[in-house]
């Protein structure tokens, strides 16, 4: 879902960094004192297993890819706010030691996976936990890789840089991701499923409203 350099032009990129930066500055207001000695370990081992995933990566249609991004993983352990935060540092890393994903583009790909994709999984995950945590947690992997890819479909088709017109590129993405977003899903609920059972105690304040699932 990293966007290159050349798919969006520079008012839109301009504009999509604005925002990805006024919603990280507003996530780093709210996670105040929450990074504890007891989460920092947390916070270090999904920021590791999200970079590590995020660099295996499968072509798509239009000149782009798809690959796990693990931003509603990241919301479900570490609460939207410092799952935003986490994703984004990883992103950027990527994208300044990497090259994956354009430096312009940066706004604009911290904007999809760091903002879009953590915060629409979390509130998927939020809405679907009365059916079960783990069918929660695979609704919103499913869900939240969807509406990055929306959003990055978006941008791509608004641009005067791209050769394809919006509808295009947000059924290039938004299909296509909702297809190979079962991946996602599927993946963020088995790993979510393993680390609850391995460590109880980091299941989600949320979680235990519900009877998890067998």
């Amino acid at each position: 879902m990293h966007i290159p350099d050349g798919f969006v032009d520079l008012p839109i990129a301009v504009g999509a960094a604005a925002i990805a930066v006024t919603a990280l500055a507003i996530a780093a207001r709210r996670v105040g004192g929450e990074v504890s000695d007891a989460r920092a370990p947390l916070l270090g081992v999904v920021a590791a297993g999200v970079f590590a995933a995020q660099m295996l990566e499968w072509p798509i249609p239009g000149g782009t890819s798809a690959h796990f991004v693990g931003g509603a993983f990241a919301a479900i352990l570490l609460g939207p706010h410092l799952g935003a935060l986490c994703v984004a540092t990883v992103v950027t890393i990527q994208a300044l030691v990497f090259g994956d994903g354009g430096l312009v583009a940066l706004g604009a790909n911290v904007l999809n996976m760091a903002v879009v994709e953590v915060y629409v999984g979390y509130a998927v995950y939020r809405l679907l936990t009365r059916y079960g945590e783990y069918r929660a947690a695979f609704g919103a992997g499913w869900l939240g890789i969807t509406a990055g890819a929306l959003a990055a479909g978006l941008q791509i088709g608004l641009s005067s840089t791209f050769e394809f017109q919006l509808l295009t590129t947000l059924s290039i993405m938004g299909v296509g991701h909702l297809v190979l977003g079962l991946g996602e899903g599927a993946i963020t609920a088995v790993v979510y499923r393993y680390l609850i059972r391995a460590r109880p105690d980091l299941r989600p304040s949320v979680a235990p409203e519900v009877a998890p699932d067998a």
